[in-house]
């Protein structure tokens, strides 16, 4: 069975060479759902409890919200950081509370300090979707991602792969040593 929910991310990128409207720096309000299965946990009868998927999708993702995305050759790249060194906010600033960890992996790259994520290849839904499925898979049991932003759309399935240890009194996958992070739960 599958657990299923939604996160809501704003951004703003543009499509490097692209011959159209998109070429153009802009904004997108994009929707992530994403599918996690497993059995059903009996003591809690659910999969996997979905506030706790968009909690652990969150500390990833929440540095593509209110971000700028931009590919690694963009020409507008290194001009908007030395916008925002001359601003003084390019190693952050107090106001800056939305920060996720940083992370670099072979597709993107997240510089939370200043709202700004590197990618390697032109953000699109399907762009994203990869990203996210890279970030995610070892934290999450996904066997479906779909983004949608504006009129675009895409999704991809992913084989289930493992059975998450989880928690019989509220859900959520035991740590490494087998405790419940959430409630305190031991196996």
């Amino acid at each position: 069975m599958r657990s299923i929910t939604k996160i809501e991310l704003q951004y703003a990128h543009r499509f490097l060479n692209f011959k159209g409207e998109a070429q153009y720096l802009h904004g997108h309000t994009g929707v992530l759902t994403i599918e996690v299965e497993d059995t059903i946990e009996p003591g809690v009868n659910m999969v996997f409890p979905c506030n706790e998927i968009q909690k652990t999708a969150w500390d990833v993702l929440k540095n593509f919200d209110h971000a700028l995305i931009l590919r690694e050759d963009d020409p507008l790249l290194p001009a908007i950081l030395d916008v925002y060194e001359k601003q003084g906010i390019r190693s952050g600033a107090p106001t800056n509370k939305m920060k996720g960890e940083a992370f670099k992996t072979e597709l993107a790259t997240a510089y939370p300090e200043c709202r700004l994520v590197v990618t390697k290849e032109t953000m699109t839904v399907e762009g994203m979707i990869k990203i996210v499925y890279e970030l995610l898979k070892d934290k999450l049991n996904i066997v479906k991602l779909t983004f949608t932003s504006g009129v675009n759309a895409a999704s991809e399935e992913y084989p289930s792969t493992k059975s998450i240890d989880r928690c019989p009194l509220c859900g959520i996958a035991l740590n490494e040593n087998g405790v419940c992070p959430k409630c305190g739960y031991r196996k």
